[in-house]
């Protein structure tokens, strides 16, 4: 690996590397290799035609002298800022994204075999204005948070040292690059004896609490297995759930209740090409307090997305089409005097997702019916909102709305109170309203280098 090292003194000579290796060394895509090419001369060159002309574009405009470092905002839900800061010091670092001049903006997706791809956006501001690339690493799913945290650290270094090199902190930067010691064979892939199948298994999320005059219990157990390649997309999960609550009155007559939900989930997704895909979705459930003696779902679908789902991380916008058949059971005569059924539905849904370095915007629509009576149908849209009004200003927002014409399994007879708060029963409604906001503002100073954790 790569390890960018920062001395006193000027180093006394400079590793000589290939255009390939260099393109090996930083991990840049090759469709980025255009993007990049202003860094590869100014590593050869010094301050070169591209930092002349990132000079007089700055020059229109206020920014900190050329002799001080650069200033960075680091845009990450998952990093360990403090670790960043106590480990790469050749930056100041702010805390608002409109007082820097490289903000770095981190994504993550989850890979198949339960790991994580790292996306980091270098994003230039000021001076370094219109100096933007993309590096990349997968962590693997056994590794610790230390592994984790120490890769991402060294993309950071890697990703930083191009603009380093434009200041006067880039005359005391140097590359070192680990030798192997001769010739090596090229890199293969290893035969993968599990052919991408990932499995979990779970028997924790027990907890039990007990006092005077009430006892709880609730647990939860199950196994993953998943399949994904670039190809198909599978899983297989039967999982069970069980609780308990006893409560002791004051009359000396006890309550007690008892809920447990087991079920299967499975799905099997084809990827036709980078906007289509198909899918077949089964699942059964038994379920005491939505009146589930056995329901039995299956429903194929297709999908559509509008930008390739390779730019999932940063923007998506899909179209799923879902048609399916339910086979039903019930413990007790429903509302509608039935004890069972056979239901044929449909489902119709758009989501829509952004992430950019202002901030963040999920919104969707969904609607369902039952064919054999339009009358039985459920709609909702939702959405949530974060972003950055202005420096030191940000705005969450989240709200939906649904429409609930669809209660099938509701059970005859009365509802109790004890029902209800013992979450033994679903209560008939027509609607759900979920909503909430969150406003802050930071002001102060514009720095944010000191790390101190005591206490």
């Amino acid at each position: 690996m790569p390890v960018f090292t920062y001395s006193r003194f000027m180093d006394e000579s400079l590793l000589d590397v290939s255009f390939n290796r260099f393109c090996d060394v930083f991990g840049v895509r090759p469709v980025r290799i255009m993007g990049t090419l202003s860094f590869w001369l100014l590593l050869y060159m010094g301050a070169g035609p591209v930092a002349e002309a990132q000079e007089s574009a700055a020059a229109s405009e206020t920014t900190q002298e050329p002799t001080e470092p650069p200033r960075v905002y680091i845009d990450c839900d998952r990093c360990d800022y403090n670790h960043i800061r106590r480990e790469i010091t050749l930056v100041r670092y702010v805390r608002d994204p409109k007082q820097a001049d490289i903000h770095v903006f981190v994504t993550d997706e989850e890979t198949g075999s339960g790991g994580d791809e790292y996306e980091f956006s270098f994003l230039g501001r000021r001076a370094f204005q219109g100096f933007d690339y993309t590096l990349t690493f997968t962590a693997d799913r056994n590794a610790t948070s230390d592994e984790v945290r120490e890769e991402m650290n060294r993309i950071l270094e890697m990703g930083l040292a191009p603009y380093l090199m434009q200041t006067s902190v880039g005359e005391n930067l140097s590359l070192r690059y680990p030798e192997t010691g001769g010739d090596s064979d090229p890199v293969r892939a290893d035969a993968d004896p599990w052919n991408h199948w990932v499995f979990e298994v779970y028997g924790g999320s027990i907890e039990i609490s007990h006092e005077t005059n009430q006892s709880d219990f609730d647990s939860r157990w199950g196994f993953y297995a998943d399949r994904v390649t670039e190809t198909w997309k599978t899983r297989l999960r039967p999982y069970f759930n069980f609780s308990f609550v006893h409560i002791e009155q004051e009359d000396g007559e006890s309550v007690t209740s008892r809920n447990h939900r087991h079920g299967f989930d499975s799905y099997a997704i084809r990827s036709v090409n980078q906007h289509w895909s198909l899918g077949l979705f089964a699942d059964y459930i038994t379920r005491e307090d939505r009146n589930l003696r056995h329901r039995v779902r299956l429903n194929p679908g297709v999908e559509y997305s509008v930008f390739p789902y390779r730019e999932a991380t940063r923007r998506a916008l899909t179209f799923v089409y879902q048609l399916g058949v339910t086979e039903v059971d019930y413990y007790e005569e429903t509302i509608f005097l039935k004890t069972a059924d056979r239901l044929v539905n449909q489902r119709l849904e758009a989501t829509m997702s952004l992430e950019q370095p202002w901030g963040g915007l999920e919104a969707g629509v969904t609607g369902s019916h039952y064919f054999h009576d339009l009358s039985f149908y459920r709609a909702e849209v939702y959405g949530t909102a974060s972003v950055r009004v202005v420096e030191g200003l940000s705005l969450n927002v989240s709200g939906s709305f649904e429409m609930i014409q669809d209660q099938l399994s509701l059970p005859r007879g009365d509802t109790t109170v004890e029902d209800v708060l013992l979450d033994q029963r679903e209560l008939a409604t027509d609607f759900s309203i979920t909503g909430s906001v969150a406003l802050s503002y930071t002001f102060g100073s514009e720095f944010a280098d000191v790390v101190n954790t005591r206490f």
